[in-house]
């Protein structure tokens, strides 16, 4: 599962989500839905804006995590 982690990067930089949206020029309620990870289809237009407005890497606000699968019986 791939997972934002922008809320940690923010918090660890006291940056608030309006003003990363002030700084990406994006919706607060966009940046709102990624920084509480509540985003099924990532746009490459706002990581980018993020990721720019940030200087940080994709991998800085991305994670993936593996998930333990069960077997089918």
């Amino acid at each position: 599962m791939v997972r934002l982690t922008i809320d940690r990067y923010l918090d660890e930089r006291g940056i608030t989500r309006y003003e990363l949206a002030k700084r990406t020029e994006v919706k607060f309620q966009t940046i709102d839905r990624y920084y509480k990870n509540r985003v099924v289809r990532y746009d490459s237009y706002i990581l980018d804006r993020i990721c720019a407005a940030l200087d940080c890497s994709l991998c800085d606000i991305i994670e993936y995590v593996k998930e333990e699968r069960t077997p089918s019986p």
